[in-house]
C-alpha cells in the first residue's frame, strides 16, 4: 500500500549542445559516428519478452551514402502483428495497476540515459539513418525527445491532481485510467523524437502499445527501444514491429480491443485510417481515440514593413533545414513588391554559400532527402517548374543527383500564379515557392494565404508594423495551429510551443502539452455519500 501524493514539478528544457570547434561534444559525436559506421547491426522486433528475428531482412542505408550498409532489420507479417497485440494485452493489467511513481520513473530514467550515456550514440544514429546534420539531430533526437519524456511526466502529474469539488456530506474524486484495450502508434521517418513520443505518451498513461515506425527510421527507433528496456520498461508494454502499413491496419483495426491510434504521417493514410475505423465501429469495445498530425503547406507572409535580412534568414532556415523534410517547413512565401527584389537577391546569394553533402562533414548545412521515392517525387516538381509553359521559374538551385546519395539542392521557384501547384501541394523537400504581391494589397493576400491550401499546420508573419501583425494574426486564425511572428515557422519546443494543426493537418491535439495526454486517459468519477438519506421524500412534497 502506498501513501503520499507523488508530484513531478515543471522541468527545464534540455540544453542544446552546439558542437563548436574544439568542443568535447564535437569530438564525442564524431567518434560515435565513426563507431556506428564501422558496425553492421542486426535489428530484431521487440514483442513481449522476445527479440524476434525473421528470414525476411531489409537493409538500412544512410540516405547520403546509399551504397553503405548500416545493418539489417527483420520484417514482420500479420502473425507478428497478432503476437504484438497479444503481448500488449497480456501486459495490460499489471502495467495499468503499477503505481504512478514507478511508471513515471521509468521514463525519467530513459530521459537521463538519453541525456548522458546514449546522447551521442542517438544523435549519431539519427544523423546516419535519417541524414540530419549535427545540430538538427541534436535538437531532435536528444533535446526534444528528452523534453517529451520529462514534460509529459509533469503534465500527467498535473492531470492526476485535478479533482472535483466536494460539499458537506459528499466526497467526490476522479480516477484517470488508461483506455480499455491497446493503442497503436505509427511514427514517421523525419523526427526521432516523434518516434519516441507517440508510443511513450500513451504508455505513460498506463496504456499498452503496438509501435510501428517508418522503415526509414528503424535505425534510431530500435536504439530508443533498447534505452527504454534499460530504463526498466516491462515486457509487452511497448512492442516494436516492422511491417507494411496495410498488414498492420488489417490486424489492428479489426481487433475488438483496439482503443486508439497515435499517428504522424500523410493526410491520405490518416484519412484511410479514420474511414476504416468508422466502418469497423461495431467491432470495438469502445470508441477509439484517433489522434493524428499529418501534412502541411506552411507559409511565410512578409509585410512591406519587414526587415529583408530577417526575412532571408527565416526563409533559408525555415525552408531548407533538414532538407525541408519537416511537416512545419516553410514551403510557400509571399513577398511584397517593395522589397521582393532585395529579398530574392540576398537569398540567391546566400544559397550559393550553403554547402550540401554528407552528415560527417560538419560544414554541410544540407544533407540528403530520405530515399529514392522521395527524391523522384521532388525532382518531378522541379522539372515541371522548368517547363516554358509552367508559369513558374527556378531562380536558385534545382540540381538533383542520386549517384552517391539522394541530394537535391535547395531550390527556390518563383511563380506569377498564387495557386501554382507548388504553392498548394505538399512536396516535403528542399523546395520553396515564392509569389510577389502588390505591397498595397495586404488584405487581398491574406485571403489568398488562407484559402490556398487545405492544410493548417504552421505559418508566419514577418512585419515591423504592429497593425499588420495583429491583422494577420486574426485573419489567419484558422490557417495555422502554430503561428510565428517575425520568425521561421519551424522549431517548436516542448513546453513552449505545443505542436499541431487542424484542417487537413490533423486533430490538433498538441504534442508536447497536457492536451495530448488527455487523449490517452479515460476518467471515472466516484461519488461517496458519507451520510446516506433514509427517506425518498423531498421537502417540496410537503404542503404544511
Amino acid at each position: 500500500m502506498q501513501f503520499g501524493d507523488f508530484y513531478y514539478p515543471l522541468p527545464a528544457n534540455e540544453p542544446v549542445l552546439q558542437y563548436a570547434p574544439g568542443s568535447k561534444e564535437k569530438a564525442a559525436l564524431k567518434a560515435a559516428l565513426k563507431q556506428l559506421k564501422s558496425e553492421k547491426i542486426e535489428v530484431p522486433m521487440y514483442i513481449g519478452a522476445d527479440e524476434v528475428h525473421t528470414a525476411n531482412k531489409s537493409t538500412m542505408h544512410p540516405p547520403h551514402q546509399h551504397k553503405h550498409v548500416l545493418g539489417t532489420y527483420s520484417e514482420g507479417d500479420a502473425g507478428h502483428v497478432k503476437k504484438a497485440i497479444n503481448a500488449a494485452l497480456k501486459a495490460k493489467d499489471k502495467w495499468a495497476n503499477l503505481s504512478w511513481e514507478n511508471r513515471a520513473n521509468i521514463f525519467l530514467k530513459a530521459a537521463d540515459l538519453l541525456a548522458t550515456k546514449y546522447r551521442f550514440q542517438m544523435v549519431a544514429a539519427t544523423m546516419h539513418g535519417q541524414s540530419k546534420n549535427a545540430y538538427q539531430a541534436e535538437i531532435d533526437s536528444a533535446c526534444e525527445l528528452i523534453d517529451f519524456l520529462r514534460f509529459n511526466v509533469h503534465f500527467l502529474s498535473e492531470i492526476y491532481r485535478q479533482q472535483p469539488i466536494s460539499v458537506a456530506g459528499i466526497q467526490n474524486r476522479v480516477e484517470y485510467r488508461p483506455l480499455e484495450g491497446f493503442v497503436l502508434a505509427v511514427s514517421p521517418f523525419n523526427f526521432t523524437a516523434i518516434g519516441g513520443n507517440l508510443p511513450t505518451s500513451a504508455a505513460m498513461c498506463g496504456n499498452v502499445v503496438v509501435w510501428k515506425p517508418a522503415h526509414t527510421q528503424v535505425y534510431s527507433a530500435q536504439l530508443f527501444m533498447r534505452i527504454l528496456k534499460e530504463a526498466g520498461l516491462p515486457n509487452g508494454v511497448i512492442n516494436l514491429i516492422y511491417v507494411d502499413g496495410p498488414v498492420l491496419g488489417e490486424e489492428c483495426f479489426n481487433h475488438p480491443d483496439f482503443a486508439g491510434v497515435h499517428f504522424t504521417g500523410s493526410t491520405g493514410v490518416f484519412n484511410h485510417m479514420w474511414k476504416t475505423i468508422g466502418e469497423n465501429m461495431s467491432k470495438y469495445k469502445s470508441y477509439p481515440r484517433i489522434v493524428g498530425e499529418t501534412g502541411g503547406k506552411d507559409f511565410v507572409l512578409i509585410h512591406k514593413s519587414a526587415n529583408p535580412d530577417v526575412v532571408v534568414a527565416a526563409l533559408l532556415r525555415g525552408a531548407f533545414e533538414y532538407q525541408g523534410q519537416k511537416c512545419s517547413a516553410a514551403s510557400r512565401a509571399y513577398l511584397p513588391s517593395n522589397i521582393a527584389t532585395e529579398i530574392k537577391k540576398k537569398m540567391v546569394a546566400e544559397l550559393k554559400e550553403m554547402k550540401m553533402g554528407s552528415v560527417e562533414d560538419f560544414t554541410n548545412f544540407v544533407n540528403a532527402v530520405i530515399d529514392e521515392k522521395s527524391f523522384d517525387k521532388i525532382e518531378r516538381y522541379i522539372k515541371n517548374a522548368r517547363k516554358r509553359d509552367s508559369g513558374a521559374k527556378v531562380i536558385a538551385g534545382g540540381k538533383c543527383d542520386k549517384t552517391e546519395g539522394y541530394f537535391i539542392e535547395p531550390t527556390v521557384i518563383e511563380t506569377t500564379d498564387p495557386y501554382y501547384v507548388t504553392m498548394c501541394e505538399e512536396i516535403f523537400g528542399p523546395v520553396l515557392t515564392i509569389y510577389v504581391y502588390d505591397e498595397n494589397k495586404f488584405d487581398d493576400i491574406l485571403k489568398i494565404v488562407d484559402n490556398t491550401s487545405p492544410y493548417a499546420l504552421t505559418g508566419a508573419i514577418i512585419a515591423q508594423d504592429r497593425y499588420a501583425v495583429e491583422l494577420a494574426t486574426n485573419k489567419l486564425r484558422n490557417s495555422a495551429g502554430n503561428f510565428y511572428i517575425n520568425d521561421k515557422p519551424t522549431g517548436a519546443v516542448v513546453g513552449q510551443q505545443p505542436f499541431g494543426g487542424a484542417r487537413a493537418s490533423g486533430t490538433n491535439d498538441k504534442a508536447g502539452s497536457i492536451l495530448n495526454l488527455y487523449r490517452w486517459l479515460s476518467a471515472r468519477t466516484v461519488k461517496e455519500v458519507l451520510t446516506p438519506v433514509t427517506d425518498y421524500r423531498y421537502p417540496f412534497l410537503q404542503e404544511k
